[in-house]
């Protein structure tokens, strides 16, 4: 592995990038975040894709298991809709 994926610097050469993507793929797939720069300029940011959309903010909208200790079946929740 490289050494800069295991410093703490999240300022990454685009060269070191390049001969080593599947280590930053690794360490981005970990939740870590990277500034890429060339001839120290930055040019992009590699952070972790949030599939969801959501920033992993998840709003509680029922406890259903103050209904029933063990949850609730979804089936039964639909079979009422």
């Amino acid at each position: 592995m490289n050494t800069n994926t295991k410093t703490k610097s999240p300022i990454i050469g685009l060269k070191d990038l390049r001969e080593n993507m599947d280590d930053y793929i690794f360490q981005i797939n970990k939740g870590r975040s990277f500034v890429v720069v060339r001839k120290s300029k930055p040019i992009f940011k590699l952070s972790p894709l949030d599939e969801w959309g959501d920033e992993g903010v998840w709003e509680k909208v029922i406890d259903f298991t103050k209904i029933k200790k063990e949850g609730v079946l979804l089936e039964d929740i639909l079979s009422k809709m």
